[in-house]
């Protein structure tokens, strides 16, 4: 499924200068997590997790590739601590 959620994605992603990092779908205290971890050159602060999620939001809701309902969260690499 991330795979394909990822084919979905990836173009319009890159139109807006990031790249999927990592896509994932699991259960996490009881609800369904689509995470999608973006990156690019550069940091990546809040401001590009808003504007990534504005990108794919539409497009998952869009194409519907997930029956059951889940959470979306867009965010960064986490980096390593010092």
């Amino acid at each position: 499924m991330e795979e394909k959620i990822k084919k979905l994605l990836e173009e319009e992603v890159l139109k807006a200068g990031f790249v999927i990092d990592e896509i994932t779908y699991q259960k996490e205290e009881g609800n369904n997590v689509l995470r999608i971890v973006i990156d690019k050159n550069g940091i990546v602060d809040l401001n590009d997790c808003i504007a990534a999620n504005k990108i794919i939001n539409p497009i998952l809701d869009e194409n519907d590739p997930i029956s059951e309902s889940y959470i979306l969260d867009v965010c960064s690499k986490e980096k390593g601590s010092d």
